[in-house]
Order: structure tokens, then sequence, then C-alpha cells
């Protein structure tokens, strides 16, 4: 059976691999501190679920005091030439998107038929993780139908991966972190002080007003936090499930789905969602570091209406 696990080990050697070429990256005088930071991440990857609670702690402190130190650093290594990138452009245009659409194809296809066909009785995927391994399946074919059919030089994919991933920076396990102090805040009971005070601010019986705040608290804390991950576990302890799935029998799998929707509005909105609002802004030399927020902002509000009605009328006019 392949299992979750396998997920891990397939991330753990792709940093591993960036690790590695960073050693050997003697252009980059930044090398050993990049080098360090993705294989602590990749160990974290590869044994993490063999570690302690207390280990895996020392490895995230570790690479926090890589990147705190400044540590880290860009690398630009040989691929292809800006002559080959240009004649694939010209030559092959919108057809190099190929590779990147067949890996939610595979995701949505396989999905599809392990659950709906015979082939899912054979038992060969983890329960319920069935999409997530799909997809990491699908970067692997997508990734051999890149080579096959570009036939770039044996170590591009690798070499151009290190380049984006050094680009982003730290950065790049930003949703980790917060994700993981969402669930820190939601034992601590941050979920439930929030909650007290909605339950004395919201008139009884008031539906909508409670999916408003519910859609509000998600925007806002993740706008706090930079992710909507990291917001969901407060706002569903608060607000999602004693008041608007206990207490007024909504559908909890839209107030779900339709919740982290909302927060996503948030990270629209939100310079702390380094990776998806500042590091966009570097990586195109914006003179605006604020330049893509200002863009989605127009998008994220009308978005977020959008997203309180589908709560209100998904999870309790229809499902009622």
């Amino acid at each position: 059976m392949i299992t979750y696990e396998w997920l891990y080990i397939l991330a753990g050697l792709f940093f591993l691999a960036w690790s590695l070429l960073s050693i050997l990256d003697r252009s980059n005088t930044k090398r050993w501190g990049n080098a360090a930071f993705w294989g602590l991440l990749s160990g974290s990857f590869l044994f993490g679920s063999h570690l302690s609670d207390f280990g895996n702690g020392i490895l995230v402190l570790a690479m926090v005091a890589i990147a705190g130190v400044g540590g880290l650093g860009r690398s630009n290594p040989d691929t292809t030439s800006l002559e080959d990138r240009l004649n694939f452009s010209n030559l092959l245009g919108n057809k190099l998107f190929v590779p990147a659409l067949i890996v939610p194809v595979t995701a949505l296809a396989g999905t599809l038929l392990y659950n709906y066909t015979p082939f899912g009785e054979t038992g060969l995927f983890e329960e319920r993780r069935e999409t997530l391994i799909l997809f990491g399946i699908g970067v692997l074919f997508a990734l051999a139908a890149a080579m096959v059919w570009l036939k770039p030089p044996a170590l591009a994919a690798a070499e151009e991966g290190r380049r984006l991933l050094d680009s982003i920076g730290w950065a790049a396990i930003l949703p980790q972190m917060l994700a993981a102090l969402g669930a820190v805040f939601a034992l601590a009971g941050v979920g439930d002080i929030i909650g007290g005070i909605a339950g004395s601010v919201i008139p009884e019986g008031s539906v909508l007003l409670t999916v408003i705040v519910f859609a509000l608290g998600m925007a806002l804390f993740t706008m706090i936090m930079g992710n909507a991950f990291a917001a969901f576990p407060v706002m569903a302890a608060a607000i999602g499930i004693p008041l608007l799935v206990e207490g007024y029998g909504g559908d909890p799998a839209v107030i779900g789905a339709v919740g982290m929707l909302a927060g996503f509005c948030g990270t629209l909105m939100t310079p702390m969602a380094a990776n998806f609002n500042i590091v966009p802004a570097a990586l195109l030399e914006l003179k605006d570091q604020n330049g893509v927020i200002r863009q989605q902002i127009g998008t994220a509000i009308p978005l977020w209406v959008c997203n309180v009605i589908i709560i209100y009328v998904g999870a309790f006019l229809l499902w009622n």
C-alpha cells in the first residue's frame, strides 16, 4: 500500500538533492547556509515521523536560526541557455504548459478512477489520502514527460528547482509553520476566548450575522497570521463548530470548505502571506513590493462577499 509517508519521503529526497547541489555550487557565497537549511528540512520530511516532538522542534529552531542570521542566499545555476529558452518558447508556445497540466489531470482522473471503478478495491492507496498521493504521482509523471519531450540537460530540473527555491528562501516553509501556529493557538484556547466574545455580541438566532462574523474572522485572522490554515483551527473552535454546526445545524462540509475560501480572501490582502504576495513581487523585481496585494484587493473583497452568501445559502437554506 502506498501511504502518505511516501509523499514525505519523496519531498525529503527532493530537498536532499537541493541541499547536495547547494554544497557543490561554489559560485554561491552562502552555499553552506543553503545546504544546511534544505538539508534540515529534508531530515524533517525523511525522519520526522520517527523523531520525537522535541527532536522536530530542534530541527525547526535550527532552520529559524539559519534564516535569522541571513544564512540563505540566491543561486543562479547554469541549466538551459537564454537562447534555448527563447527557441522553446517560439517553437512550442503554450504547449510548454502541458507538463504542468499533467499534475492536476493525474490527481483528478486518478481519484475518480480509484473511487468509482473496481481499481479502488485493490487497496493500493491509503484511505482518504488518494488525491494527495496521486498529486505526488502526477508530479513525477510531469517531470518524466518534460525530460523526455524537451530533452534538457540531466540536472536542469533539479537545478531550476533549486534556483526557484533559493529565490523564495525561508518563505517556502512559511505555510507549514503558520499552520502549526494555528494548531498551537487552538490548543491554547484562543478559539474558546473568541467564541465567548462572539457569543456575547451576536444576537441569539441570528444565523446570517454569525456567518458574517465567522467569514470575517477567517479573513482577518488569515491577514494577521498569513495563512488560512493557521486561522481555521481558531475560528472553527470559536464559531464554526459550536455556533454554526452544533448551534444552528449547518452543513459542516460547506462551512469548512467555503470558510477556508473566505480565509484565502485574507491571504490576498496581507504582506504576512509573504510566499504569495511579497516573494512574487521580489522575483518580478517590482518597484512596489505591495503591488501584488494592491492588484488583488479588488478581487478579494467581492469574492469574500460571495463566500458569505454561499455559506449562508448552501449550509443553511439548502441544507435544512
